[in-house]
């Protein structure tokens, strides 16, 4: 048997009923397998594959706080430091009903190339917590989150590990942890990211991944003889990231005609007005049933088929699994020819082959989203350097970033005989800096 093949094994057998960190592994080692086989005896002898599928540490905590009826509730909180040898762990804090260990193992592991493809100095990690801040008040929320950093707060610092949001995570919930670590560690430091801009944050911070997709998008397009302006865009989701995204494939030409949630998705054919979608989603914090009220030309479906829509790109940015090989196979019938993840492995690795084997241009989550986390590590440096820097300063400072990804993983899959597996590519591209640090640091 094979290393790569081993290692997968192991890493099913150790980590049973995992199945999310099962697929991340497989997709990111079977990808691998071309650079482990030519330097299996030293990764074998080194046990580098099993040293990078295996946390550095991982916490569960008990999280009780109160209800606004006086009810004490209880849910369980994690924070998973997967690797840090190119810096502090980094990555993002989700909260949502769905949240367990092997969710946030995932994503932390998908973290650690991500965040080494942007070339900046952070490590990966991941954390989260199967609390639902949907329908709760604001002091429950606080209560919430306060309970949560309290036992957060041993384990995170500014040089240690450096929490973001993610899903179920915004501006409040960030304020709101930010300063309960303030209040228990005593000290002012750059220990989360995504901060308000009244205490820390960074401008673009919010626009980030959404711009970031896009950049990157526009620059793979260019690299295969194809432009962005003028082409029909499906989004999923209708978060933050699905937000910007919309926005700045807007500005630069194209037309967004689908947005989604968890009960539905809207068609309008007009694009999508991201004024709208701000309202619904960041004001009211409502449904997108409510759309049709804005846009009474839009269409308003229950349940799935946001990928049903004849569209030229698709840019899932809801949630992992999300883009099935059923739609990978209406988007392919429907003329779709370039399919860039907005989400964390929103795409299966049955409709990720199926979109490659007929021609699709596939970027993955771990390029394509980087924008968030590389502007994450932008805060944290105007953090350090206690200034703040312009929002055009960070916006080009991310598109730099974006384009640089873009043409490594172009340029790793190219070295490797696999031109346009983009897959393969970024995490070639990711691993190859992370095994140089690894190996310069010894066994660790």
């Amino acid at each position: 048997m094979s290393y790569v093949d081993e290692v997968i094994e192991l890493v099913v057998k150790k980590n049973p009923a995992e199945s999310e960190f099962h697929q991340a592994v497989k997709e990111v080692l079977e990808s691998l397998r071309v650079v482990v086989e030519a330097n299996e005896e030293k990764f074998r002898k080194d046990a580098l594959l099993e040293r990078l599928v295996e946390p550095e540490r991982q916490f569960k905590f008990r999280v009780p706080w109160v209800d606004d009826k006086g009810q004490v509730q209880v849910n369980t909180g994690y924070r998973v430091q997967f690797n840090s040898a190119i810096g502090p762990y980094k990555g993002g804090l989700r909260l949502h009903p769905s949240v367990n260990i092997g969710i946030i193992k995932f994503l932390g592991f998908e973290q650690i190339f991500k965040n080494s493809l942007t070339g900046l100095p952070i490590g990966g990690g991941k954390g989260g917590c199967d609390f639902d801040p949907k329908g709760k008040s604001d002091r429950e929320v606080m209560a919430f989150c306060q309970s949560f950093m309290t036992e957060l707060c041993k384990y995170i610092g500014a040089d240690t590990d450096v929490p973001a949001g993610d899903i179920g995570t915004g501006a409040r919930e960030i304020g709101y942890m930010f300063g309960q670590y303030k209040r228990i560690r005593g000290v002012y430091e750059g220990v989360l990211t995504g901060k308000g801009l009244s205490y820390g944050g960074s401008l673009a911070r919010t626009e980030a991944t959404g711009y970031g997709l896009l950049y990157l998008t526009e620059e793979l397009l260019k690299i295969n003889g194809k432009e962005l302006a003028g082409k029909t865009v499906a989004v999923s989701g209708s978060g933050n990231v699905a937000i910007y995204a919309t926005q700045k494939a807007h500005q630069l030409g194209a037309k967004v005609v689908t947005v989604s949630d968890s009960t539905g998705w809207v068609y309008d054919p007009d694009g999508i007005d991201v004024d709208v979608l701000k309202e619904i989603k960041e004001v009211k914090r409502a449904r997108l049933t409510e759309y049709k009220n804005y846009r009474p030309n839009a269409e308003y479906h229950e349940g799935k088929g946001v990928w049903t829509a004849k569209v030229d790109i698709a840019l899932p940015c809801a949630t992992q699994n999300e883009l099935d090989v059923e739609d990978a196979k209406t988007l392919v019938a429907n003329g779709c020819f370039a399919v860039c993840e907005g989400a964390n492995m929103p795409t299966t690795l049955e409709a990720t082959k199926y979109l490659q084997e007929n021609g699709v241009i596939f970027a993955p989550g771990k390029a394509a989203n980087a924008g968030g986390v590389a502007t994450s590590a932008l805060e944290m440096s105007q953090n350090s350097e206690r200034l703040s820097w312009s929002f055009e300063e960070v916006d080009s400072k991310l598109q730099g970033i974006m384009v640089n990804i873009c043409h490594n993983m172009s340029d790793a899959a190219k070295r490797y005989g696999q031109e346009g597996n983009y897959v393969l590519g970024a995490n070639i591209a990711g691993f190859e800096k992370i095994v140089d640090a690894m190996n310069a640091q010894g066994i660790v």
